[in-house]
Order: C-alpha cells, then sequence, then structure tokens
C-alpha cells in the first residue's frame, strides 16, 4: 500500500524572472489536454534546454529546477533535460562524442580493531583500461568498442545540472575526450561504522550520428565482473569495498539515478544493521516514519525513519533521507514502508504532519519512539 505523508518542503509560489519561462512551458505541458498539444510543448521545452546548454547557461536550468514550486514541475524539467542530451538533438557537424556517466555507489569500512580515526580512499583508479576491456567484453553501449573511461571517480558536484553546459561542450572536443583534468573526490571512511557514497566513472564513445549508446538500461553480464575489479582497484590495508555499478547513462539521467541508488543503498544499509542490532537485544523492532523540516536539507525538507522499542527507550536508531527536487514525498514514504516490510518488521507507523528539524526540549535531531500512548521523541 502507497504511503501517505505530507510533503515537508517549501515551494515557491512565484517564479523569478529568469526561471518564469522554463516553468511556464513545463507548467503548460502538465495542463495541457491532448497528447499531441504535450508532446508539442515538451519538444519546445526541450529546445529551450538545448540552447542553455550550447550557449553555457546550464546555471538557468539548475536554478529553475530548484525552483519549480512543485515536484511534478521539477520532473517535467528533468525530463526535458535528459533528451537534450539525447542524438535526436544533436547536430552531427559539430557533435563528434558522446560523453557518458557510470553511477557507482561504494559502501566502506575499515575492518575490525582498525584504531578509531578517518581513512581516506584516493578514488583514482590505476587501471581503468580493464574497466573498458570488461564493458567491451559484455557488450556494453550496444557493443561500441571506441570509447574511453577517465580514470578519476568523480563526485556528483562534478556533473551536477549547473555544469552540464561544460560537459556537453566536450561532447565536441575529439582529441583527449577522457584525459586527467576529472578532479577525483577522495572516499572518508569512519572507524567504527559503513558509510555509502556515490561517485561516478566518466566516459567519451565515438559512434555515427544518431546512434543512442545509452538506451539499455541493464547491467547485464558486466555488472559482477566490474564492480569486482572496482573493489580491487579501490582496495586499501584495512578498509573493505563493496562498489555496485549502474548502467552507463547521459550525465543528467546518470545524476538523478545515482542519488536514488546511493539513498536506497543507504536505507537499505540502515534498516539490516538496525534491525539485526535491536532483535540481538531488545526484540522487535517498530519503525516510525516522519516528515520534517530541514532547513540544511535541499528544498528546506526531509523524512526521517527510526527504529526502536517499547521496551528499551534507548535501544534507538535513525536515518535521514533526502528529498530531491523530482520526488514525491508518498513515493520516497512509500519506499522506505516497503522496505522496512521486506525486513519484516511488522508494525510500521507513518506520522501525520511536519515535525520540527529538532527536539525542543534538548535541541538534538527529532526522531520519533513507540510508547503505550503512541509515539514520542527518542531521547537521542
Amino acid at each position: 500500500m502507497p504511503a501517505e505523508i505530507e510533503d515537508p518542503r517549501v515551494f515557491r509560489p512565484l517564479a523569478e524572472a529568469a526561471h518564469a519561462p522554463l516553468l511556464g512551458l513545463a507548467e503548460a505541458n502538465l495542463a495541457a489536454t491532448t497528447t499531441a498539444r504535450a508532446e508539442e510543448i515538451h519538444r519546445t521545452l526541450t529546445r529551450a534546454a538545448v540552447d542553455c546548454l550550447r550557449s553555457g547557461r546550464a546555471s538557468v536550468l539548475a536554478d529553475a529546477i530548484a525552483a519549480a514550486p512543485s515536484p511534478a514541475l521539477a520532473r517535467e524539467l528533468w525530463r526535458c533535460l535528459i533528451d537534450a542530451w539525447s542524438p535526436a538533438w544533436r547536430d552531427p557537424a559539430d557533435m563528434a562524442a558522446t560523453l557518458f556517466a557510470l553511477p557507482v555507489v561504494i559502501i566502506a569500512a575499515r575492518d575490525a580493531g582498525a584504531p578509531p580515526g578517518e581513512s581516506v580512499l584516493p578514488a583514482e583508479l590505476s587501471e581503468s583500461r580493464r574497466l573498458v576491456h570488461i564493458l567491451v567484453e559484455h557488450r556494453a553501449l550496444r557493443g561500441n568498442q571506441a570509447f574511453a573511461l577517465a580514470p578519476a571517480l568523480v563526485a556528483s558536484d562534478e556533473i551536477d545540472v549547473a555544469r552540464l553546459d561544460r560537459l556537453f561542450a566536450r561532447q565536441s572536443e575529439v582529441l583527449d575526450a577522457c584525459g586527467g583534468d576529472f578532479p577525483a573526490t577522495p572516499i572518508a571512511v569512519q572507524s567504527g561504522q559503513q558509510t555509502v557514497h556515490l561517485r561516478f566513472l566518466l566516459g567519451t564513445a565515438l559512434a555515427a550520428p544518431g546512434a543512442d549508446l545509452l538506451e539499455n538500461a541493464d547491467v547485464g553480464g558486466w555488472g559482477m565482473p566490474l564492480a569486482l575489479e572496482l573493489a580491487r582497484q579501490l582496495a586499501s590495508p584495512g578498509i573493505s569495498v563493496l562498489a555496485l555499478p549502474r548502467p552507463p547513462q547521459s550525465p543528467p539521467a546518470a545524476l538523478q539515478q545515482g542519488r536514488i541508488a546511493q539513498r536506497e543503498v543507504g536505507a537499505q544499509l540502515f534498516a539490516s544493521n538496525a534491525i539485526r542490532k535491536l532483535r540481538a537485544t531488545v526484540g522487535e523492532p517498530v519503525g516510525v516514519i516522519s516528515a520534517h523540516h530541514c532547513a540544511a536539507a535541499p528544498g528546506g525538507g526531509e523524512l526521517r525513519v527510526s527504529l526502536s522499542s517499547p521496551f528499551d527507550v534507548r535501544a534507538a536508531e535513525g536515518f535521514r533521507c533526502p528529498l530531491f527536487a523530482t520526488d514525491r514525498a508518498d513515493d520516497v514514504a512509500s519506499m522506505l514502508h516497503e522496505l522496512l516490510r521486506d525486513c519484516r518488521v511488522t508494525d510500521v507507523r507513518v506520522l501525520a504532519g511536519v515535525h520540527p528539524d529538532r527536539d525542543p526540549r534538548t535541541g538534538v535531531l527529532l526522531f520519533f519512539k513507540p510508547t503505550p500512548q503512541g509515539v514520542e521523541p527518542t531521547l537521542h
């Protein structure tokens, strides 16, 4: 069953002048009464997105998505941004290559017995050609063999919407299209905990005009060997690494899907660890999903999950779940609810209303725990 929850984000009702044309087209698309009219507006909006990318004004797209007064409008803008990267919108005279991004969710942990502190994985691959060989062997990218991967694992910021014009322009640069100027973003690993990170492998492929090398959204036979090779190259003494690669996509599609994958893996890791701990100590846990205002979160709000037992007020675990611009809060709450049910948590409660970021009594982050009377804030 879908989980209904109030959206905690703060949406601006009026668009600024710079964003009004894009948001106006997105709104007109949603209001269109015929398929033909909706497709016509979608093409116009996609053409506007292409113009922003070609003219170095990707920040206009980024600001419009951030200023969208509803997730539905943000989703329409993002769909047009993804379509703008497709071969159908390229000029064969000046587009020579397809730049793509392969999302990798990385789970890292320091081995038991390691001294307290922080270790760092460099996120620089020493043998990126071995990864290319795996992809070629298993016919990724529709069997294309004319591609290369940059040796750096880069963070989301490097392919965020405001920087996509820079990447878009690189598709017309044949020479050194996958050089070493993409900055690797190191991975910080804390002692005593598993952490989930998102990085991207950037690559450039050459193909005939109009060929869509990224249409297959399946890891196929290359997923496991690529994951093992990534883990081998990232290996460091005293640190265990699990790499979960996703299909190569255009940078805007990879960014969207990568962030969703990181969130889901983070939620799964939290749930499995917390449930195992609670069952070993106080018995079956109760899950509480709640919506919270949070100035530091994207859009000013987030969802939270707590797992605890009414028999021990101190045994409580919490997870903060971000909401991205294109998310429906109900969809994310349903994902969390389904995850807990899959973990055989039979008592899952979704709280009504939007709650503050912190407990006014203690000043700590606000999570909820079950009581015989209902739910109340946890003690930590």
